[in-house]
């Protein structure tokens, strides 16, 4: 795309975009929502920043995230990110503030990241179309070591078109033609951590997507994945290690409490992680299932997120405990590097929207897109939440 000088060819010719704020933008400040992280304007901005630029978007500024990018609620240093369909809860993390410039119109499509959800948890929350990339899809460059490789810089938006164009534009690549013909696709409503249940309204969408998915031609079966019973602990493991990492050389005295104790975790772990052992069993133990079909349907969440609120000012184990209860959903397909997208589909007791996840082997994001789209057009949902 930063080849096109043609204004015809500038397929985002004066779109604003939020940028979640661990990503350089020049001459902004790259905090990650912390009071620890120097106040010194970026030099330049990340790959994917100027890759919209030159597709002829205009940056309009950085969104909110928890500190280090670390848990699935946002809230810290620069306030509380709710939910624009039910401000008295999060609006999920870490892209929480993206999710809700998005949801609430300020913008019509923003920049986030995945490391263990951070793009499809808030999207999930707030109504909203996401897609995490496989990994190689998108350059990463996040923080330090981009968390082992989990983490994946992806569109969040309010139509499957919108991803497609902005996942196109941060990848440097054509948007991919439309998928035709069936796919067989696994239908899974339990959770891939042992021990966490799954509320009625997101089996209830699972189950709805399903329908809708025969409804268009695909055979569609009923199916769980093989998760291991370690997949818990290896998922805690490389969620504090990556945090580790990227706290190395932060005064710890001007991080949060939960911030800390996660890090220091992680710092016990950060040589196994690296090895990468952990997550190849991971893949080797799920790919016969990934031959056999096509494409995963699951919730995207087990429940809706926790009430918005000083969750930076809590303990750790609490922090941990909430997130695991409402976002089990989302790891695995980072500990694998495998696509995976948030779709709005249905809608809680509270009126806000509910939504389920697509996940595909490696090389599937234009399958996924195309499923999205057509659950889109059979059961549209509504863009942005309403204004009171």
């Amino acid at each position: 795309m930063g080849a096109r000088g043609d204004l015809a060819e500038l397929p985002l010719a004066g779109v604003p975009v939020a940028v979640k704020d661990n990503l350089a933008v020049r001459g902004e400040s790259l905090r990650i929502g912390s009071a620890a992280t120097p106040d010194t304007p970026a030099a330049d901005d990340h790959v994917t920043v100027a890759r919209l630029r030159a597709a002829g978007a205009v940056v309009v500024g950085l969104t909110n995230v928890p500190e280090l990018c670390v848990f699935g609620t946002t809230e810290g240093v620069h306030g509380t990110a709710r939910n624009p369909w039910d401000t008295a809860r999060s609006a999920g993390g870490s892209s929480g503030g993206s999710a809700a410039a998005v949801a609430a119109g300020m913008v019509p499509v923003a920049l986030g990241n995945d490391g263990m959800g951070s793009l499809r948890i808030p999207a999930a929350n707030c109504g909203l179309v996401t897609i995490k990339p496989g990994t190689g899809v998108v350059p990463a460059g996040i923080g330090e070591g981009d968390w082992f490789g989990m983490s994946e810089n992806g569109p969040l938006a309010t139509t499957v078109e919108d991803v497609r164009l902005l996942l196109s534009v941060i990848a440097d690549t054509p948007p991919e033609s439309a998928v035709t013909g069936a796919r067989r696709i696994a239908v899974s409503l339990r959770s891939p951590l042992a021990g966490v249940a799954v509320t009625k309204p997101y089996t209830a969408a699972v189950r709805e997507a399903a329908a809708l998915l025969i409804k268009a031609g695909h055979p569609v079966r009923r199916a769980e994945p093989p998760y291991p019973l370690s997949l818990g602990v290896t998922a805690l493991t490389h969620w504090t290690a990556g945090t580790s990492v990227d706290a190395r050389g932060l005064d710890p005295h001007l991080l949060h409490r939960r911030t800390r104790v996660h890090a220091a975790l992680g710092r016990r772990f950060v040589r196994r992680v690296r090895a990468g052992d952990g997550r190849e069993r991971l893949r080797r133990r799920l790919e016969p299932f990934f031959a056999q079909y096509d494409v995963l349907l699951m919730p995207a969440l087990a429940r809706r997120s926790p009430k918005a609120g000083p969750w930076h000012e809590r303990g750790w184990l609490r922090n941990v405990l909430a997130d695991t209860a409402y976002s089990p959903m989302t790891p695995p397909w980072n500990l694998t590097g495998w696509p995976a997208m948030s779709v709005p589909l249905g809608t809680l007791p509270s009126g806000a929207p509910c939504a389920v996840q697509l996940v595909g082997r490696p090389g599937a994001e234009a399958d996924l897109l195309a499923l999205a789209e057509q659950l889109e057009r059979l059961s549209p949902w509504r863009r942005t939440a309403p204004l009171d």
